[in-house]
């Protein structure tokens, strides 16, 4: 097993292990308290702390010098170049609704992009896997299955997603939304980290979003590429570190749209 498959795997295996920590407290009474951000109400709860504490302990045995950087606790910097980066619950306001639109985020940066990106659901009991040099995947127990963006060259045959159109504040951000939105098939809001593994089983065309944070992205970045698509910043280069970021499952769209954007 090459080192990508071994770290594939790991990844997969310590967002399984988070899901057990998080589903005791799902669907429960729980305190959730609000981090407060430039972006307004940001909650946490104990399912969050509890998942990333559940990540680092593994990778903190299993590699004690790689670098980790997780949304609750932070960033420490490891003797390696690979960096564990850590979205306990991607999808906070859905889970405290008991809405289903959250997942664990796991990515490995290599110190030049993300090389392995997992997202998993435990509830549904679903994981989206994705790693350079090989197919992007979906597992759910035993089943297994490649996943493929959709062939969608025009705006006009596209569905468009995008988590919340309140984070598009200034001008070009509003800008930005209308000209990827108009003229689409359909928008649809809400999602989260869901929005972009939609794209990667080929049932949306285009994520428009802004305002990330590195481990709102990396781990998805990994996953859309190996299913086909196109995943960047909203001037064409690298979007690991968050920000305004585009994710197409056609190629070809994704040049069509940089070209309209006004950035």
């Amino acid at each position: 097993m090459n080192r990508i498959a071994e770290f594939l795997e790991f990844a997969y295996d310590v967002a399984l292990a988070a899901g057990a920590a998080i589903l005791p407290h799902f669907r429960e009474a729980i305190a959730v308290e609000d981090k407060r951000n430039a972006l307004g109400y940001d909650p946490v709860t104990i399912a969050d702390r509890a998942a990333e504490e559940v990540i680092r302990a593994a990778i903190a045995h299993t590699y004690p010098d790689h670098g980790i950087h997780g949304e609750e606790q932070g960033r420490n910097v490891g003797a390696s170049p690979l960096t564990w980066v850590i979205d306990p619950i991607d999808g906070t306001k859905s889970f405290i609704l008991g809405h289903l639109h959250w997942a664990t985020l796991v990515a490995l940066h290599d110190g030049a992009r993300p090389v392995v990106g997992v997202v998993h659901q435990p509830f549904v009991g679903e994981t989206f896997l994705g790693a350079i040099g090989h197919d992007a995947e979906w597992r759910r127990a035993r089943e297994r299955r490649v996943l493929r963006t959709r062939q969608c060259a025009r705006i006009e045959d596209a569905i468009v997603a995008t988590t919340d159109p309140r984070t598009f504040r200034s001008v070009g951000e509003t800008e930005a939304l209308r000209v990827v939105s108009e003229g689409a098939r359909f928008t649809r809001y809400g999602g989260d980290c869901y929005c972009y593994t939609q794209l990667a089983m080929g049932l949306i065309d285009i994520v428009i979003e802004t305002g990330l944070q590195p481990y709102d992205i990396q781990a998805l970045i990994p996953i859309i590429e190996a299913a086909g698509g196109k995943i960047t910043d909203w001037n064409g280069g690298p979007c690991d570190q968050g920000g305004s970021v585009l994710a197409c499952g056609d190629p070809a769209l994704h040049a069509r749209i940089l070209q309209r954007l006004p950035v």
